[in-house]
């Protein structure tokens, strides 16, 4: 079962500078010029989620948005500390908190441990030195590689954040990242594809015609390509696309917006699978799927299913959804 997450949101809190795709108020449609989380706010967030948890859950706060370690020490002890009664009645089982590579060392390492912090998200974005420096995220490959070895030595559960479609990248780079990333060997992923949010400075870049995005197809695609190589080494991708919502969505002046993101880039992959095992079909088989990837299989308005069969791929073939089939599972005979 996977864990009941409590997200609170600290959006550009604790960030340096605005990198070129950023503007969180959008994002998160939370404004940081009034936004201020108190530790009663946790508190009684908290427990309006345990109201409903289903008993034997296990249950993870989250702290998402800005850069949390870049916050005033005295600002993380008591978003952190309002946490730690939960963790002491053993109703929380853990905290994760999201980063700049930049903003962890020992001495960060050390202060999270104390306050029992589990898992650290790193905002890796890229893993090429040009596209960060176009992106303006103030820090290097280096720097993303130490911060890894610097949570690993202290026993965090690692997580990246992966962004494709910044300037000055390449499907080459997009590719040649998601291998170096996989040697990185992190607990989990969320790649998101870059979109052109009002305000920000790709925002700028496009209306001045210095910026084009990924189109829908080619992010769908470069984030399939990518989703295969980490789960080939046996790395969890937990998202694929922002979280959708009415804020977002408003801003989004161009780019791969879509509010199933992640389903499409899931059906692509199915897709490929299936044609290539029933390229190898000697036909009159029976092909077995999971009940809950049937809107995969079909695809946006029957878009996979109706090219299988224009393939010819179908001929002969009963296609049935097992409810008792693990998902993304291909069973042919």
């Amino acid at each position: 079962m996977t864990p009941l997450v409590i997200p609170f949101f600290i959006p550009h809190q604790g960030c340096p500078k605005r990198c070129i795709f950023c503007n969180q108020q959008s994002i998160t449609s939370v404004s940081d010029l009034d936004f201020s989380l108190t530790p009663a706010d946790i508190a009684g967030e908290i427990n309006r989620w345990l109201g409903w948890a289903k008993k034997g859950r296990e249950v993870e706060v989250a702290f998402y948005g800005g850069s949390f370690t870049g916050l005033e020490r005295e600002r993380q002890k008591e978003l952190l500390g309002a946490v730690q009664p939960f963790l002491d009645q053993e109703v929380v089982n853990s905290i994760r908190l999201s980063t700049r590579p930049d903003y962890i060392d020992d001495d960060i390492a050390a202060f999270l441990k104390s306050y029992r912090v589990k898992t650290v998200e790193l905002g890796v974005q890229s893993l090429d030195d040009r596209v960060l420096a176009a992106s303006r995220r103030g820090h290097t490959v280096s720097r993303v590689i130490a911060a890894f070895s610097c949570l690993r030595r202290a026993g965090f559960a690692v997580g990246a954040q992966l962004m494709i479609g910044l300037p000055k990248e390449t499907t080459v780079k997009v590719m040649a990242g998601a291998r170096r990333l996989a040697e990185l060997r992190p607990d989990l992923v969320r790649i998101y594809p870059a979109l052109v949010i009002a305000g920000s400075g790709l925002d700028r870049l496009y209306e001045q015609g210095e910026y084009k995005p990924l189109s829908l197809n080619k992010a769908v695609a470069l984030c399939g390509g990518i989703k295969k190589i980490l789960v080939g080494k046996g790395i969890r991708v937990v998202r694929m696309g922002l979280q959708p919502s009415a804020g977002l969505e408003k801003e989004v002046v161009a780019g791969p917006y879509h509010p199933a993101f992640g389903e499409l880039v899931s059906a692509r992959i199915l897709f490929q699978q299936i044609r290539r095992r029933l390229s190898r079909s000697r036909g009159g088989e029976k092909l077995y799927l999971a009940a809950a990837d049937e809107s995969l299989f079909r695809g946006r308005g029957n878009v996979n299913s109706k090219r299988l069969a224009e393939l010819g791929l179908l001929d002969g073939i009963t296609v049935y959804f097992n409810r008792k089939q693990v998902r993304n599972t291909i069973v042919l005979k």
